[in-house]
């Protein structure tokens, strides 16, 4: 087998497994919160799997280490031993070590760690290993060895099940030398012999260093099908030079990483049916396709009725495929949801608090690529719900609660867009401590004049944090405006409502795909623009006399009961010919970043659904622009990035 086809196989198992790991974690978790046995037998079969495809693939230091993990499972699932938290957190924290070992795969690094070393004793003593040891055999003491002899005798059954030995034997080659002895003793006469089962056994003496549990991996797939044992040689007799070993599988995958990383491969797991209906899509365009195609001699009146109809028929299938093509890139929430039990687990115990997760929503799908982006938000706002919002249980109490606090994350669709809401029952904002802290830094005068809405607004400017002591978990304020700024480059908002001994409600609101908007089209001189339709609060057309110009040139305007920035369209990106009195164009109010604006444009055009066009592999990063589309009469649009124009608003501001 090539390299290049042996790194993509080792890639699909490397996404396999990590699909293995978070079965075996969100498992374990279930079992720690009281779930029943038949979640140990999951676990277990998601390890086995894990090692066979790791001894398989090339990566005997995953297979050996979870042989480990799967012989401790295998006692809890016989009854051996009972299953309690220290086994499970064990067990968790080998679910990590994997994870990090497939990460340094991928990387093209060396498997083992210190963190490796740790675990594979831990799990060894959580099985009383020490103890046996005394009484085991002196060969089985040995771990580690220059010389070892294998006997190897397959079951006559072992070929039904596509299991191949001379395979087996080439793997171990990769440890070192062999000699390989076939033994014939079961071998029958010619007329009896039955070519589907294995009538031979070999006794191989392989030589070079290598360890028990390389060699055992190799076996994996065959357990149960054959007769093996692994015994070491102790002579001291030099063992001719090793042959030179294959190249490391890692590098491989290392090499296969970087051609991905370089032409931005990813990939997407989609359902067949989704296939299906592509295929069926695709099909029905190529009969409308044919029927146009009759029209292209001409046309004369008789046939404009069936004209009309084709083109009708081409613009539904257009629609329905560029759905059905967007469709796939869907994939569910659960994906990023599923790592937040354990997140959860582990902070309330560190912190000394109890919390209940509530998960809703979780098959609510959105864009992969908002989906890749939209972790990092819902983990600070999952941190800082524990270690600020939910108190613990001696303050519950007295506050009338029960000991335990609810943290809810919850997805929806509303329209055209995806709703996160993460939700806690915990004591809420504390208004008093977070004016006085944004007092102590100049960022308000004071706040009597401030609604709470306004007051929450203050958690998220950069370093705001009213946290008295700095830990790992908080005090440094770093986060909450990360959140924002995070979610306002996916072109989504995030709003806060919170009720002082209740709790609070953090809403994301993101668009279901980045590759598609809802615009308005608005005019700017000879130019076009597109203005996301989630951003826009209302278009309103002033007179002169509502503009406030204020020092330093800026531009205000009264909008029901505050006044707002107005940002000319046209100055902001060099328009020519564009309107340059107010009471000739519109402005239209839109929202990012947390505030509030108004563009002024020569006048809108009207809605369209633009596909976006990446600005940057085109040209270069401009301010302001979020990408381009093409719109129907050829011509390019470029698309308004209303977050960082407020950025930019903000900035000249100070200027």
């Amino acid at each position: 087998m090539s390299k290049v086809a042996l790194a993509q196989f080792q890639q699909v198992f490397v996404e396999e497994s990590l699909e293995g790991l978070d079965t075996m974690e969100s498992s374990l978790l279930a079992l720690d919160d009281g779930g029943d046995a038949e979640l140990v037998h999951t676990i277990f079969r998601a390890a086995h799997s894990i090692k066979g495809g790791a001894a398989t693939f090339g990566f005997p230091e995953i297979s050996s280490f979870t042989h480990e993990a799967e012989s401790l499972l295998d006692e809890v699932r016989g009854g051996k031993r009972a299953i309690d938290g220290g086994i499970v957190g064990l067990l968790l924290r080998t679910v990590d070590c994997l994870r990090g070992m497939f990460a340094r795969a991928q990387a093209g690094e060396l498997l083992d760690d210190a963190t490796a070393a740790v675990l594979r004793g831990e799990l060894a003593a959580a099985m009383g290993r020490g103890a046996e040891a005394g009484a085991a055999p002196a060969s089985a003491r040995v771990d580690r060895a220059e010389a070892w002899t294998i006997r190897f005798r397959p079951h006559p059954g072992m070929l039904a099940g596509g299991n191949d030995p001379l395979r087996l034997i080439r793997e171990l080659a990769g440890l070192g030398t062999l000699e390989v002895t076939a033994e014939l003793d079961r071998l029958p006469a010619l007329d009896r012999l039955d070519p589907s089962e294995c009538h031979l056994g070999w006794t191989i003496a392989l030589r070079g260093p290598a360890s028990r549990a390389d060699i055992a991996a190799v076996f994996d797939w065959v357990e149960g099908e054959c007769d093996l044992a692994i015994e070491p040689v102790q002579a001291a007799a030099p063992a001719p030079a090793p042959a030179p070993p294959a190249p490391a599988p890692v590098a491989d995958m290392a090499a296969a990483r970087t051609q991905r990383e370089a032409g931005g491969e990813s990939t997407v797991r989609v359902a067949i049916g989704k296939i299906d209906g592509l295929i069926n899509l695709v099909g029905e365009l190529v009969i409308t396709q044919s029927m146009l195609d009759t029209f292209r001699d001409g046309v004369d009146a008789s046939r404009l009725a069936l004209l009309e109809q084709g083109l009708a028929q081409l613009a539904r299938h257009t629609r329905e495929l560029q759905e059905s093509v967007m469709g796939i890139r869907m994939l569910p929430i659960a994906s990023v949801f599923n790592r937040f039990p354990r997140m959860v687990r582990d902070l309330s115990q560190k912190l000394g608090k109890q919390v209940r997760l509530e998960l809703v929503g979780e098959h609510t799908e959105l864009d992969k690529t908002v989906l890749e982006k939209i972790g990092d938000p819902l983990v600070h706002l999952v941190r800082n719900a524990i270690d600020h919002g939910l108190e613990p249980p001696a303050q519950r109490r007295a506050a009338g609660k029960g000991d335990t606090g609810t943290l809810r994350l919850e997805a929806s669709h509303r329209g055209g867009s995806i709703v996160v809401e993460v939700s806690d029952d915990g004591a809420g904002l504390d208004r008093a401590a977070i004016v006085a802290k944004a007092v102590q830094r100049g960022l308000i005068a004071g706040g009597d004049g401030l609604d709470d809405e306004a007051v929450a607004e203050l958690i998220f400017q950069p370093g705001f944090s009213t946290a008295a002591v700095t830990t790992d978990l908080s005090g440094r304020g770093v986060g909450m405006d990360v959140v924002r700024r995070n979610v306002a480059d996916l072109g989504g908002t995030v709003t806060i409502r919170s009720t002082r001994g209740k709790g609070s409600v953090f809403t994301i609101t993101l668009p279901l795909t980045l590759a598609i908007i809802d615009g308005l089209t608005a005019a700017v001189g000879e130019e076009h623009y597109i203005v996301p339709l989630v951003s826009i609060v209302e278009s309103v057309q002033l007179g002169a006399e509502a503009i406030r110009t204020v020092a330093g040139g800026g531009e205000l305007f009264r909008f029901r009961d505050e006044y707002l920035p107005l940002v000319r369209l046209h100055r902001a990106f060099g328009c020519p010919g564009a309107a340059q009195r107010i009471e000739d164009g519109l402005v239209i109010v839109v929202e990012g970043d947390g505030s509030r604006v108004g563009l002024f444009v020569d006048g809108l055009l009207g809605q369209q659904q633009a596909v976006v066009k990446s600005l940057e592999a085109n040209y270069r990063r401009v301010q302001g622009i979020s990408g381009a589309t093409i719109l129907a009469d050829g011509s390019v649009a470029l698309i308004v990035d209303i977050a960082g124009l407020v950025r930019l608003q903000g900035g000249r501001k100070a200027a």
